[in-house]
């Protein structure tokens, strides 16, 4: 069994999906499948979160599921209930984070500067996201901390299609999570087609 880091290092690009509609959940996994990229982070920005976990698992076992936007120790449990694979959050959370780990499912909570790191590293974590990328520094500050810290990284936050190359180039990034390739309207649009070739887009950039 390969592990979670080297699962996110083989797929390079994770989807970040807000989903409004839990029934739109299957469809959209065969898409992200069917043209290169068998992961997605489903945050709970929405009320149909963990619902939407659930549908993708129950369909796609083979598929990488992250649940995002994890703020309480209650979403972590829906999160582990619907069968995600692992927890991203945007900030760290001390309080989140020993309960993914009592829990015993990874969590990858957001830093933006060494102070996080650290406290991040001092809990164990090795694999951290980090967010919001562009806005805190990007590119340079990434190589900066990652000059220093023995971690992996994770950027989010102004990823596109410009500069997720450059990005992946930093030797300490496994994937780079992304909103761009699963537009929400696209989604609610039902505009699968039009979603198929983003997605093959990003797994083209990233090949």
């Amino acid at each position: 069994m390969k592990t979670l880091e080297q699962q996110l290092e083989t797929i390079g690009v994770i989807p970040v999906i807000a989903l409004d509609d839990a029934q739109k959940a299957v469809k959209l996994a065969q898409v992200l499948i069917e043209n290169g990229l068998p992961c997605a982070e489903v945050t709970f920005r929405t009320p149909q979160a963990a619902q939407a976990i659930a549908y993708m698992r129950e369909a796609y076992p083979e598929m990488l599921i992250g649940a995002g936007t994890v703020l309480t120790t209650a979403q972590v449990d829906a999160a582990i209930t619907a069968g995600a694979d692992f927890i991203v959050s945007p900030g760290f959370n001390p309080t989140t984070v020993k309960y993914c780990q009592q829990r015993e499912i990874a969590i990858i909570p957001g830093i933006n500067n060494p102070s996080l790191v650290e406290q991040a590293m001092e809990m164990g974590l090795k694999t951290l996201k980090f967010f919001p990328a562009e806005p805190s520094g990007g590119i340079a500050m990434l190589k900066a901390m990652s000059a220093v810290y023995p971690v992996h990284f994770m950027p989010t936050g102004g990823i596109n299609p410009q500069n997720i190359k450059a990005y992946l180039n930093i030797p300490s990034v496994l994937a780079c999570g992304g909103t761009w390739m699963v537009p929400n309207q696209l989604i609610n649009e039902e505009k699968w087609d039009e979603l198929a070739t983003l997605v093959k887009e990003v797994a083209t950039i990233i090949r």
